[in-house]
């Protein structure tokens, strides 16, 4: 069976996703004062956090269109399926629900389904590679959304961000108390709920100390790590997601890890300095 897997642009596809022909990203843009930046492959990572950094205005995003869903879904495969953004941070995943509907007025035998990640960056990452692995084991269309959609409920997101000044001023923090993290050099551990939201976990003094607290809060909650595949996003801090992948493998013995940069959207979010991971 041939099969397409649309990823929303918070999801960072790895370069063999990009050369199998498999995969598909629906960019998202992104706003600094007047410019636009579309979320594809002409994103410039150090234009756009120097941008930022500069405006005193916090940076917008807005999420592809029910109508580019829907030309993205309309593809001469068997199965289609779209990893978007947790349904609770973005409008990504009602735009690709309406995008699949207007497709199936049109192809009512189509078979599209929508994943809503729960998570973002290389959680997506992850979503689109379990749906490859389940499509390639041959299963049918109803297997394979009862097998991602399972391991979804297992996944689990944590973060630690030099700044959660984006996250704040654009709502994304509604239920974290506030803090003065800033002034006190405290950065929190974040993590994501069942449901899809952000929460504080634990916090630290400095950011290695906190890395050490979310590699530590890592270990303790993952089960079978000999089974599971761990990614790592990092907005423009190569050596610092070496680090955490490194105590990671001293730690446990995980099945294997990537790691990727972060693409416009996580970038924005993340900020300078930030890291993710997901398991």
């Amino acid at each position: 069976m041939s099969f397409k897997v649309v990823v929303d642009s918070c999801g960072e596809l790895t370069k063999e996703m990009k050369e199998s022909g498999n995969f598909a990203t629906a960019s998202l843009t992104m706003q600094v004062d007047e410019e636009i930046f579309v979320d594809d492959e002409t994103f410039d990572q150090k234009v756009f956090l120097k941008k930022v950094a500069a405006s005193p205005n916090c940076p917008k995003s807005s999420c592809p269109s029910p109508e580019l869903y829907k030309e993205a879904f309309d593809v001469d495969v068997d199965h289609v399926y779209a990893v978007t953004l947790s349904a609770e941070l973005s409008g990504s995943y009602n735009s690709a629900e309406l995008g699949k509907n207007l497709l199936l007025e049109e192809k009512p035998d189509k078979k599209i389904y929508v994943f809503n990640s729960r998570s973002a960056s290389v959680g997506e990452t992850l979503i689109a590679m379990k749906i490859q692995e389940c499509e390639e084991q041959g299963m049918e269309f109803e297997r394979v959304v009862e097998e991602v959609e399972h391991y979804i409920a297992e996944q689990n997101t944590f973060f630690v961000l030099e700044s959660l000044e984006t996250l704040r001023k654009n709502g994304r923090l509604s239920n974290l108390k506030a803090f003065v993290a800033n002034a006190l050099r405290i950065k929190p551990v974040m993590s994501s709920t069942p449901e899809g939201t952000i929460i504080q976990i634990d916090q630290a003094h400095g950011m290695n100390k906190a890395l050490v607290k979310m590699v530590n809060r890592i270990v303790e909650k993952t089960d079978h790590p000999e089974e599971k595949i761990l990614g790592i996003s990092h907005c423009n801090c190569p050596d610092r997601a070496q680090i955490v992948k490194e105590a990671l493998e001293e730690r446990m013995n995980i099945k294997d890890i990537f790691v990727v940069d972060t693409a416009g959207i996580s970038s924005m979010y993340a900020n300078d300095g930030g890291i993710i991971v997901v398991v």
